[in-house]
């Protein structure tokens, strides 16, 4: 595995198709399946890893978020990984930097009412990575259901020669969402988390069920969430996140609380196949995640 640290330097060493992953770092078992998804996909397999500032709206939450490239490099190769790319500061952000990207509409609701700015970080530094990668395809999990959405509505309007393809939420065997900054719970305060896959595994019963009105579904989610700090519980069109009143097309019921000063997101999509509704529940591990702890 080569380990580069400029947007030249990455091009330098491709062979045949480019697959790019996108990622802030702090691997776990949800990074090493979606790796393993693209590299079936592709000759040469890039994997950034770069804490992105612009997309983070508290100073503290970026401070915290959990950095260690020599464990992510390690976890990187055994994945064979063609490529890490790691760059600095001033290779993504140039000094004198005056172009941001903002992709509106799409990014106005949820997580876009909440964290002011957070959308317009993740679209300059995703349409960087784009640009100076130069990948054919790029892959993002649907954890972050929102963000897929935007990047999907950026590539189209700008005319990026990318395509991207969406790859499982990976859980926990208990139901518990993957993600890095689950290693800032305790113990304590992750059985309290939960709550919120609790809460969208009984929606979509529901809607299993037969259940179709929204706010039914909402009102279950937020629910299994009493006690907590809820930002929302919402159930909105897949493809323009703009909230819905009926479960009748591709659809995702997002949530978003606070469990022990920890933000956390969740979410359950709702497919529709052959004029069926299908939930996904995401991917379940059969063992309890062994990288998502800090040593």
């Amino acid at each position: 595995m080569d380990l580069t640290t400029t947007f030249a330097g990455t091009r330098e060493k491709y062979r045949g198709k480019v697959g790019l992953l996108p990622t802030l770092g702090y691997f776990h078992e949800g990074h090493l399946a979606l790796m393993d998804l693209l590299r079936e996909r592709c000759d040469t397999l890039v994997v950034s890893l770069f804490v992105n500032p612009t997309q983070f709206g508290d100073e503290a939450d970026f401070a915290a978020y959990p950095r260690d490239t020599e464990r992510d490099a390690r976890l990187a190769e055994g994945q064979s990984v063609d490529i890490l790319f790691v760059p600095d500061l001033e290779e993504v952000y140039p000094v004198g930097q005056t172009t941001i990207v903002e992709v509106g509409g799409v990014s106005q609701e949820m997580e876009g009412r909440y964290r002011p700015g957070h959308f317009r970080g993740v679209a300059t530094v995703v349409a960087k990575l784009f640009a100076g990668v130069q990948p054919d395809i790029a892959l993002f999990g649907r954890k972050d259901a929102q963000q897929l959405a935007v990047l999907r509505a950026m590539v189209r309007d700008l005319r990026f020669p990318v395509s991207i393809i969406d790859a499982p939420l990976i859980r926990e065997p208990d139901g518990f969402a993957l993600s890095s900054r689950n290693v800032r719970l305790d113990p304590r305060a992750r059985e309290r988390a939960l709550v919120l896959s609790r809460g969208l595994f009984q929606a979509a019963e529901q809607a299993d069920a037969g259940e179709r009105r929204a706010e039914r579904l909402e009102a279950t989610a937020r629910r299994a969430m009493k006690g907590l700090e809820v930002d929302y519980a919402t159930l909105a069109s897949q493809d323009t996140m703009e909230p819905m009143a009926q479960l009748d097309r591709p659809a995702v019921l997002a949530v978003a609380a606070h469990v022990a000063g920890v933000r956390l997101i969740d979410n359950i999509a709702f497919d529709w196949r052959d004029g069926k509704l299908m939930p996904d529940r995401g991917l379940i591990l059969s063992e309890p995640s062994r990288l998502g702890t800090l040593p």
